[in-house]
């Protein structure tokens, strides 16, 4: 018996010895939880100040505030809004951020107001600081120019083009005001041109044309491997020239002395006298089929260009001397006295078959089936985009009053005002009898020296000249125009 109350009496010690351990665990771990909300809600305070600092001064509704306030010198209740005695259902703050640490008196321009008048209310919401989504959709990105020009500098939170806009009693807002698209000034207008002449005697495709300085004649190029004179008066054919075993692609008279230059597809650059009418020199070096050459208009330099590197050439005596456009869509401008690209333009994703340089301003044009592009030298600045002319443009030619011409492989003709690239009239002549009307191509054209009159050559074999049509006037013709908004690319 002595042994059972032994035994019970242990086992009741070590109960009760239990029950004393698991009463201060619990009040332990209720203790320890105590601490561990209250360390969660300080931490989530300070979070809200940090993170969240910006907008503490907006409106807060009363059911935020019914739980009571936390036993800490934090000023900022669980939610990390300021403590208050009063419970409106609304608090509105001041125009001011709240200050970043206990202890620091609240000035008179941060008090709380208790329902401030709507004017009031209006002022303040003026000046409070821009949400940062406001900030981030004001951001634009950036051209290349500016981020040379501004490399390493912190982004703006304003870009320059974040316009204000005054409201009334002249309090600015962040609205942005809607720019006004640039539209197209009105053309220049500009007489027809109509066909007056169709000059035949080539057998084959008519390749290439060139007007000699003194505008008494020009000369072409055929696929019929002659070179052709021709009277400008009247017409008539004066002289044909033998020697090329292949298509004649170029042609070039110097305005320096009395030669004629050609090239063809038989890899050959000929120099012909023409007081004696026979080849004197011979040019050697291709590798292929030469598609164009070019004259320096002050120096004795002869430019060619072959299939072996596939680009057509223009001069003039500024820089850059040398433009070329290329079959691999790029536009290169080269620097003469080094002998090395100045600048590469990239912005055509087609061939470039057609250059031009404009008689009085220092701009030139390139022809692409993509689309017609202006230029400015030296540097080859973009200008602007001609569209419409939807075709394989294989020549370009401009004159001193702006009349830009584009002919493309189909048998077209467009004429454009240069400075709007407005495309004022559109040319397709017939083909001569007996021809086929997919021999209707433009493969070169160019006005003569009086620029009065255009000359093209064409693949139904013929040569056609055009002339301004003289009974034409403005009332008769007028500028179809509107001042349609302007789409010009980048490229």
């Amino acid at each position: 018996m002595t042994e059972e109350v032994q035994k019970h009496s242990v086992h009741t010690l070590v109960f009760r010895s239990l029950k004393r351990t698991h009463d201060m665990f619990v009040s332990d771990h209720a203790k320890a939880v105590a601490l561990d909300d209250q360390s969660y809600k300080m931490k989530m305070a300070v979070k809200m100040r940090a993170e969240y600092k910006p907008v503490l001064h907006m409106p807060v509704l009363k059911e935020g505030r019914e739980r009571g306030p936390l036993h800490t010198s934090d000023p900022y209740g669980p939610l990390g809004y300021p403590l208050s005695d009063a419970s409106p259902d609304y608090l509105v703050t001041g125009t001011h951020a709240y200050p970043s640490a206990p202890g620091v008196a609240l000035t008179a321009d941060t008090q709380m107001q208790k329902m401030p008048s709507e004017a009031g209310v209006h002022s303040m919401a003026l000046a409070l600081p821009p949400a940062q989504a406001r900030q981030e959709a004001s951001r634009t990105a950036a051209s290349v120019a500016e981020i040379h020009r501004h490399a390493g500098a912190a982004e703006r939170s304003h870009p320059p083009l974040h316009a204000l806009s005054l409201m009334e009693g002249g309090t600015k807002s962040s609205a942005l005001v809607p720019r006004k698209a640039p539209t197209m000034p009105k053309p220049q207008w500009h007489p027809p041109w109509k066909l007056y002449r169709v000059i035949s005697g080539h057998l084959g495709w008519v390749r290439s044309i060139a007007v000699e300085p003194g505008n008494q004649w020009f000369v072409t190029g055929s696929a019929d491997r002659t070179i052709k004179i021709w009277d400008l008066a009247s017409g008539k054919l004066k002289l044909s020239l033998t020697g090329h075993i292949s298509t004649v692609r170029g042609v070039a008279v110097s305005t320096r002395s009395p030669y004629l230059f050609s090239c063809g597809e038989d890899k050959q650059v000929k120099c012909w006298d023409l007081e004696y009418n026979k080849v004197i020199r011979h040019y050697h070096g291709h590798l292929s089929a030469v598609y164009d050459i070019d004259l320096h208009p002050t120096i004795d330099v002869l430019v060619t260009c072959s299939r072996d590197a596939s680009a057509r050439v223009r001069h003039h005596d500024a820089e850059p001397q040398v433009v070329t456009g290329s079959h691999d869509t790029t536009i290169r401008l080269w620097d003469l006295v080094a002998g090395k690209t100045r600048a590469t333009l990239t912005n055509h994703k087609k061939s470039v078959r057609a250059l031009v340089l404009h008689p009085r301003q220092y701009t030139f044009a390139s022809g692409s089936p993509d689309n017609i592009k202006q230029w400015k030298c030296p540097d080859g600045n973009f200008i602007q985009n001609l569209s419409g002319h939807n075709a394989i443009i294989n020549t370009l030619a401009v004159n001193s009053d702006g009349v830009l011409v584009s002919g493309a492989d189909n048998g077209t003709i467009h004429m454009w005002d240069w400075r709007t690239g407005y495309n004022f009239q559109r040319i397709h002549a017939a083909v001569q009898p007996g021809s086929l009307d997919s021999e209707s191509g433009i493969f070169a054209c160019v006005f003569d020296q009086s620029e009065s009159r255009l000359i093209t050559a064409e693949a139904d074999k013929t040569i056609k000249v055009y002339k301004e049509d003289d009974t034409a006037t403005e009332e008769s013709h007028p500028v179809n125009w509107k001042p349609e908004i302007l789409k010009r690319k980048r490229f």
